[in-house]
């Protein structure tokens, strides 16, 4: 990139018009005049192309590093139509610690309607990954930092092993932003993001992106972009612009809140556990530090030395954080992914992946660093 992240966060995918707006304009119109029949400016219907959305892609592409970025309608119609890549029938094989909603696609839609067979592996077990991915695998399936977990996965080796049988890899980086890893610059072949969460960050929009390395991809999903429909609409597009010329700000602070929130958690007298890349216990934590140069992101996940009671009377107490679904926007959220973001997957699983009833996923947002402390004292003391 020609500029430091900070400054391409700011300017990236637009280039003032004629009129001087220094924000890209909000373009509203279903369909485009052509000059004759075939003949148009670029734009001939708002699902295939709109200008406005057009320069979100832009940025996005720009700050992954990649050869195109497109915007979609949500996270999961971004997912969606990334699945569209491949056959009926095809094998993926993906990290089992992941968003439930991705779970549900896989399992209860795709496995369905097309046949789409998934083995898990723990994201940490490389020699697992080795083992599942045969010359059959036609995607391989990860995300970083995981969900809820916040395990890293060694993302070079992930990719060698992937492209030894010609898989694609697939990255949900939305915890991450391309702030913290691009993993386009790995080898990675397609880069996952909702926008609703970091890149919009202020829990205003619904939105998803793929951003791709190479033009003989961002063919094919351009394609299927136009042909599947879920696009992102205008004005989410133009919110999503204002989002990233924040980002860099804001995902330093969210870094810096969050070290500091799991440091404090993890002396804890009512804690079991801290999981957070930062911490020196994290068990990749020496490999968070090489992937994740510029922080750790803003999630923390803590297990409560507590009954269901106790993690409801801890949930009640809080003022600051907000018990609510979705993350990354500047305000702290407080999730209880056992009932809430993974209650979709089979028990069983949840017990198995270490989901308990006392996990809590923290979404520690920009708010002065003594409040956030003084909120979760609160909780503890209602314990």
């Amino acid at each position: 990139m020609s500029h430091q992240f900070d400054t391409l966060s700011v300017h990236a995918g637009y280039v003032p018009d004629a009129t001087g707006a220094v924000m890209p304009p909000i373009y509203m119109s279903s369909t485009y005049a052509q000059r004759a029949p075939g003949e148009h400016s670029g734009y001939e219907y708002a699902r295939s192309g709109n200008p406005t959305r057009g320069a979100f892609e832009k940025a996005l592409a720009e700050l992954e590093g990649g050869a195109a970025g497109f915007a979609f309608a949500s996270g999961l119609a971004a997912m969606s139509t990334v699945l569209e890549l491949l056959d009926a029938g095809s094998e993926i094989v993906a990290l089992d610690d992941l968003y439930g909603g991705a779970w549900r696609l896989f399992e209860r839609v795709r496995n369905r309607s097309a046949g789409l067979k998934t083995r898990y592996v723990a994201p940490d077990d490389l020699p697992a990954l080795c083992e599942a991915v045969t010359p059959a695998t036609r995607l391989v399936w990860l995300e970083l930092p995981t969900n809820p977990l916040l395990k890293v996965a060694d993302l070079a080796a992930v990719v060698e092993v992937a492209h030894s049988v010609g898989a694609l890899v697939v990255v949900d980086a939305t915890f991450a932003t391309p702030y913290l890893l691009r993993p386009l610059e790995y080898g990675v072949d397609i880069v996952l993001h909702s926008v609703t969460k970091y890149l919009n960050g202020h829990s205003d929009v619904i939105g998803g992106a793929a951003i791709v390395r190479t033009p003989e991809l961002a063919e094919r999903l351009g394609y299927l972009q136009n042909s599947v429909g879920g696009v992102l609409d205008p004005f989410s597009s133009f919110m999503a612009i204002r989002g990233l010329r924040t980002l860099a700000l804001r995902m330093q602070r969210h870094s810096s809140n969050a070290q500091s929130v799991a440091e404090w958690l993890a002396v804890q007298g009512s804690v079991e556990h801290v999981a957070y890349p930062g911490l020196p216990s994290h068990p990749q934590h020496e490999l968070a530090k090489r992937q994740f140069p510029r922080g750790y992101g803003g999630i923390v996940s803590v297990w409560l030395k507590a009954d269901d009671a106790g993690v409801r009377r801890f949930i009640a107490a809080l003022k600051v954080f907000t018990l609510a679904e979705s993350l990354g926007g500047v305000e702290s959220l407080l999730n209880l992914p056992w009932a809430m973001t993974h209650a979709s997957i089979p028990e069983a699983d949840r017990v198995r992946r270490g989901i308990t009833p006392n996990l809590l996923r923290l979404s520690v947002g920009v708010e002065h660093i003594d409040d956030l402390i003084a909120d979760l004292r609160a909780g503890f003391a209602a314990i």
